[in-house]
Formats: C-alpha cells, sequence, structure tokens
C-alpha cells in the first residue's frame, strides 16, 4: 500500500484540487484509492459528492483503536462510469478534536496511523488541514511520503521550506515520510507566475514535479462535484486530466524507485533463498 500525505501550512493554495487530481488520476488506472480527509472544511468530502456523512474521521481519531478506519469507510459520488475512490469522510467537528489530541500525552500523534492497520487500497491520500498541529502531524505519522501542495505567488518558496523542515523533523523520528516533491498548482501565463515558478525550481530543483495549470475545467469539476473525465472534450478538460496523470505518473515513478528490495517484493512472497536466515 502506498500513503501519501498531501500537506502544506498555508491555505488556498489548492491542495484538495491537487489530492482529488491525484484520486482521479490514479483510480484510471484501476488503483483502489482510499482518500482521507483530514481537514475541518471537509472539502475533498463534498468534492466526492459525500456530505456531513457519518461515522467521519473525526470519530476514528475519537479513540487510539487498531483498523478503526474500516468503519468509516464509504464510496465518493463521483459518476458509477468513471473512477470513484473511496473515502474516509472529514468532519467539521474536527476543529474541536485537536485540543482533545493534545490532552492526550501518549499516542495523539499516531492515532490516524493506528486506525489504518489493515486498509486493502493500493493508495492512501490524505488531505491534511492547512495547519501544523496535531491533525497534520496525524497526517504525517501515517504516511509513507508527503506531497507538498503550492502556488506560483510571493513567499510560496519560505512556506514550501517551513514544510519541508516540518516533513524532515518527523521523517527523523520515524524514518519517515519521504518527501515525495513539491507540486506547483494554479500556474498561469503572466509574468509573474513564471518569475515565481522559476524561484521555486531554483530553489528546490529536482523536487519540483509537473505542475498544474490554471484552467476552469478544474474549478468547474470541484464546483459539480465531479470528475474531470466526466466533463469530456469540456475546454481544458482534457488538458487538465493529462496533467494530474502525468503528476501521478511522476509520483508513482519516484516511489517505485526509491523503493528497498524488501519493499518491492509483493506481499507474501519470500525473499531470495540465498536472502533467508537460518
Amino acid at each position: 500500500m502506498q500513503s501519501i500525505a498531501v500537506v502544506n501550512q498555508k491555505g488556498g493554495v489548492g491542495k484538495t484540487t491537487v489530492a482529488l487530481g491525484i484520486a482521479e488520476a490514479a483510480s484510471a488506472t484501476g488503483m483502489r484509492v482510499l482518500v482521507v480527509d483530514l481537514d475541518p472544511q471537509a472539502n475533498a468530502s463534498s468534492g466526492l459528492g459525500v456530505w456531513n456523512a457519518a461515522p467521519s474521521i473525526d470519530d476514528v481519531l475519537a479513540e487510539a483503536r487498531a483498523g478503526s478506519v474500516g468503519e468509516a469507510i464509504c464510496q465518493s459520488n463521483w459518476p458509477d462510469q468513471g473512477p470513484r475512490p473511496d473515502l474516509v469522510p472529514g468532519s467539521h467537528l474536527l476543529a474541536g478534536r485537536e485540543p482533545l489530541l493534545a490532552a492526550d500525552p501518549v499516542g495523539a500523534q499516531d492515532r490516524l496511523r493506528l486506525s489504518l492497520a489493515g486498509v486493502d487500497h493500493d493508495l492512501v491520500l490524505i488531505d491534511c488541514p492547512p495547519s501544523l498541529g496535531l491533525l497534520c502531524i496525524n497526517g504525517l505519522f501515517a504516511a509513507e511520503r508527503a506531497l507538498i501542495v503550492t502556488e506560483p505567488a510571493a513567499w510560496a518558496a519560505d512556506g514550501v521550506d517551513l514544510m519541508h523542515n516540518t516533513v524532515e523533523r518527523v521523517a527523523g523520528r520515524l524514518g519517515a515520510p519521504r518527501l515525495a516533491g513539491v507540486a506547483i498548482n494554479r500556474v498561469g501565463r503572466t509574468r509573474d507566475n513564471r518569475y515565481w515558478c522559476e524561484q521555486l525550481h531554483d530553489r528546490f530543483g529536482d523536487l519540483v514535479l509537473p505542475q498544474i495549470q490554471l484552467r476552469a475545467a478544474i474549478a468547474e469539476a470541484s464546483g459539480k462535484s465531479t470528475t474531470l473525465r466526466s466533463l469530456g472534450k469540456r475546454p481544458g478538460a482534457v488538458e487538465a486530466v493529462g496533467q494530474f496523470d502525468e503528476l501521478w505518473d511522476s509520483l508513482n515513478e519516484a516511489r517505485t524507485a526509491d523503493l528497498t528490495p524488501e519493499e518491492s517484493r509483493p506481499s507474501g512472497e519470500l525473499p531470495p533463498p540465498s536472502t533467508i536466515d537460518l
């Protein structure tokens, strides 16, 4: 199972849009995808056509129990004929969950990871809140990799730096998550956008992944709680589908390249005889 936390401590950069675009792209390849909506705004849930569902991620985080996320999984309401990821619904009640987690001196950061035990999806995407509180830390603790989403704007590189440092601090303690890269979202054709994209490329180099252009079709799909593919040949829709597919391919290829022989071996397969301890 792959798991990616989609993060940025700054709101309004399109983090949830990118998470859902990746979910659509991965699902379209036949992967079983689970989206965990860890943001109190619950935009990932509404983007998947699910509102006020119960149980929600708030119920999951209310107790430290292995495998409890399975009780909250529901199917998205994207069109039947296209990609349909599963969902652990978000909840506005999460806004009050963080101080309750802070009152738990042991295991407050680890509840989501514990709850995901036994999940058999191919990919888990965790849409984290735009903050560095315990909800976001839970997302990072539960993830194999972290994807930082940003936009070509002033101070964007500084925000990515801060988030990168947080990811490294968690990884230093747990060995994970690894940084999957930086996705630049809402890239327009203005000189200002080009300048800030260049600044991000200069600072983060190969960590910068294929970018997502600013397109009305992406906003339309989000507003209709549907897939980009369902828009057919609407202006910009085909191009947006291609860009999210490219972003997912880049993430998937990088993950495969990073795997150790033990991690890349299919589940249940024994190592070669020469490596088995007798």
